[in-house]
């Protein structure tokens, strides 16, 4: 169920070419994403609803949730779960709060330059439900865009046979302070909110997690330059769990199974030095796995993704990580923190055998839509700047045109941009004549 992968006396440079990936990362759905994005853009809403049926089993009318009923399912949810919701809120809240920052205020000499930060006008939020009710995505996506001061917040989520949304989605979608709730999912949505149709208005930025397809859609309607999207691939759920002697088999299988849960295309690996460790967790995950009523969503994704791996030793534990750049990375091992120094690519790194992915899937604060397909070697979790843009204001008086000119001038004139360097002498006499 997992495949074993003997890693012993590899060299990091081999490492990248020597790990397989699942089909999605090497193959992306390209051309099918593009032509649900086409007939959504034609379209518009009856496309949204020709995908409905075709994909979710379901017709509909109105693709919108009504306010009301999106505020009557926050009513309506189990006690315990509301609670759940609103301690994960409050944690979600408070930590990209305190990503906010102050303003800038910069001097170079006389020039003053100022940091003033805006967010985008509208923003659109994917939330997955059709292989589980992510409610917890809804807050992951809201919560930030609502900290970072966006005035609309669009949730989109496909709906279910009965064209309802599920209920813990829309209770959450009414904590966090959503503005509108879509119930279209898939690349249809993500057309949806980059386009516009006659229901959904556009949006300026598009996050959430998805299937390869919906990730794939993200990337198209990016690269038209419609929309913001996060430079991270939030795509299938992966992790990487780093074990040894001391880390219990059982703890180290679920955390690799964990994961699997979400579906096919992710990533579910187990890395260790110590071969007994690699039979005894294969062992426990192959105990596992068919008594899970997950069991589908389990073998799909270890059937491609799931290894096992061997190596030398802890160092090459982590350049194997590193060269996998996983979005979670759980280090189960005795010393923990003394590895963590040699994490370069990981999404979000859990410590020590209590601190299962989990914990940072729901309450523990900083966001849970992390980078997949590799693109933590260059991008990470979700964060309120993704909502926000930084506008520099520069101020410039005499003083600090005398200061700058000559050099402003030096530059233009090499560049071959002559009316640059004239707009600085024009004020320099202007200047000079007011004097």
């Amino acid at each position: 169920m997992l495949r074993r992968l003997d890693l012993r006396g590899t060299g990091t440079a081999d490492l990248r070419r020597r790990l397989p990936r699942p089909a999605a990362q090497t193959e992306p759905p390209v051309e099918e994403v593009r032509a649900v994005l086409a007939e959504v853009r034609e379209r518009g809403d009856a496309a949204l609803r020709d995908f409905a049926a075709r994909y979710d089993g379901v017709e509909l009318d109105d693709l919108r949730v009504s306010p009301d009923e999106v505020a009557r399912a926050l009513e309506e949810i189990p006690a315990d779960l509301r609670a759940a919701l609103e301690v994960a809120h409050a944690n979600i809240a408070a930590y990209h709060t305190a990503q906010l920052g102050d303003e800038v205020v910069h001097r170079n000499g006389a020039v003053e330059v100022r940091e003033v930060v805006r967010p985008v006008d509208r923003a659109g939020c994917y939330v997955p439900s059709a292989l589980a009710p992510l409610a917890s995505t809804a807050l992951m996506t809201v919560v930030p865009a609502k900290v970072a001061g966006v005035p609309e917040v669009v949730l989109v989520s496909p709906a279910r046979p009965d064209g309802s949304v599920p209920a813990g989605i829309l209770a959450a979608a009414a904590l966090a302070g959503a503005d509108e709730v879509y119930r279209v999912g898939g690349p249809a949505a993500i057309a949806a909110l980059a386009f516009g149709t006659e229901s959904i208005r556009p949006v300026d930025v598009i996050v959430g997690p998805g299937s390869a397809r919906v990730a794939q859609a993200k990337r198209e309607v990016a690269g038209l330059g419609l929309v913001g999207v996060p430079s991270s691939f939030a795509g299938p759920s992966e992790v990487v769990v780093v074990a040894d002697a001391s880390t219990p088999p059982e703890l180290a299988a679920i955390d690799v199974v964990v994961q699997a849960e979400h579906g096919p295309d992710g990533l579910a690996w187990l890395v260790t030095w110590d071969e007994s460790v690699a039979d005894a967790v294969v062992a426990e995950v192959e105990r596992l796995v068919p008594a899970s009523p997950r069991r589908e969503h389990l073998e799909a994704t270890l059937a491609e993704g799931g290894h096992a791996v061997v190596c030398d030793d802890p160092e090459q534990a982590l350049a194997v990580a590193n060269a996998i750049a996983p979005e979670h990375l759980e280090l189960l091992v005795e010393d923990a923190a003394a590895l963590v120094p040699l994490v370069r690519h990981a999404g979000a790194v859990f410590c020590g055998p209590m601190a299962p992915a989990s914990i940072g899937d729901y309450v523990a604060g900083p966001n849970h839509v992390l980078p997949t397909f590799g693109s933590a070697r260059f991008a990470g979790a979700l964060r309120v700047d993704d909502f926000r843009k930084h506008v520099h204001v520069v101020t410039v008086g005499e003083e600090g045109l005398a200061q700058v000119a000559p050099h402003v001038v030096a530059l233009a004139e090499y560049e071959g941009l002559p009316a640059h360097a004239e707009s600085v002498r024009l004020r320099q006499a202007a200047a000079r004549g007011s004097a």
